[in-house]
């Protein structure tokens, strides 16, 4: 694993413990940075807060609608059968 790779597998589990709600309460300031362009280093800086607040909005939303499908696939389910048994019967002639 290059450094590069070490550096950002730290900066995602680092964003993984970041909580959506509070991440969203921010997206109002960033958004109007991004849409003010202005070539600085601020500017970049927005552009990436912008594009982690939706990474996580959409992982999160992804991992709600798996969990929403298996939920509903679970509860839809029947109880699995009873093997059938062979029926006991006599050959009468």
């Amino acid at each position: 694993m290059t450094n590069l790779d070490k550096s950002l597998n730290k900066i995602a589990e680092y964003i993984l413990h970041l909580d959506e709600a509070s991440l969203i309460s921010l997206w109002d300031k960033y958004k109007s940075k991004v849409e003010h362009f202005s070539h600085s280093t601020e500017w970049e800086k927005a552009v990436i807060i912008v594009s982690i607040i939706n990474a996580v909005r959409t992982k999160n939303a992804i991992i709600n609608e798996i969990l929403l499908k298996n939920n509903s696939t679970n509860k839809t389910k029947s109880p699995p059968e009873k093997p059938k048994e062979k029926p006991y019967l006599k050959l009468v002639k």
